[in-house]
């Protein structure tokens, strides 16, 4: 995808270079955006391969309301194990905040409401769905990088827009944006909408000082013509890992990054 090579180039030219919580050291910008037309293809990354399956499991995962990687995540993908205690909880993070934001009377189900206000409301402009509850960062093994999204309905299409606070360009970066058209897809197909432009917001991007050799490698392929993904035709909730399907991946050869903890 030339948005995701185009970003990186722009950092690499332009950043800075700042010190970070986990003492490796980035290059960093502030404050940048890219596009992905989800009628083009699905944006998942073809420089590099990017693992479609733990993109869905993780989803799903975050969908269900769950934070234990013990619920059907860490048997498939290990992404999360490095920040979860000895009995695999993360304490309320994404699907928490999503599906059981607590409020003075119980709990609100964000996801549920924003695809009611879309089928019911569609010109809002309150169709946001956010992670970031402050009382509850102190509880989080690691709060929400992924942190808001707002959803955009005009001429039958549905547009999302993310705002990531803090973004790995190299490892996160990929992941993220595969996740978040799979997700717009998603709740497009549940409303009768057409996806259509997915809008990622950055507010620290950066590379870490480790992952400049992967990075000034994969700078050097030629990207590929973008897959599809079909969704079986069933309510969102009730969608499970063999519903997704991938078509037509042409991806060059893994790259290795280590991962920032």
């Amino acid at each position: 995808m030339k948005q995701y090579l185009d970003l990186v180039k722009y950092v690499l030219e332009n950043g800075e270079q700042r010190t970070d919580r986990t003492g490796t050291g980035t290059i960093s910008c502030f404050g940048l955006q890219n596009k992905y037309d989800l009628r083009e293809g699905f944006p998942l990354l073809t420089t590099k391969k990017v693992n479609f399956a733990a993109v869905v499991r993780e989803l799903l995962w975050f969908l269900r309301g769950s934070t234990n990687i013990n619920d059907d995540l860490t048997q498939h993908t290990s992404i999360w194990d490095a920040w979860a205690n000895t009995e695999g909880e993360l304490g309320p993070i994404y699907g928490y905040q999503w599906r059981s934001w607590p409020s003075e009377d119980g709990h609100i189900d964000q996801i549920a409401n924003v695809i009611e206000q879309i089928k019911n409301n569609p010109d809002s402009r309150r169709l946001i769905v956010t992670a970031w509850n402050v009382a509850d960062i102190p509880k989080m093994a690691l709060p929400p990088c992924h942190m808001m999204f707002q959803f955009y309905v005009i001429n039958g299409r549905l547009d999302l827009q993310l705002y990531q606070r803090s973004a790995d360009i190299a490892v996160g970066v990929p992941f993220n944006i595969a996740s978040y058209a799979l997700l717009n897809m998603m709740i497009a197909q549940e409303c009768g909408l057409t996806p259509g432009i997915f809008t990622h917001t950055f507010g620290d991007a950066h590379i870490y000082s480790d992952h400049l050799d992967g990075i000034n490698a994969q700078l050097k392929r030629e990207p590929g013509p973008l897959p599809r993904v079909t969704i079986a035709n069933k309510p969102i909730f009730d969608l499970k890992f063999e519903d997704f399907e991938l078509h037509d991946y042409v991806h060059q050869g893994f790259i290795k990054f280590p991962v920032a903890v």
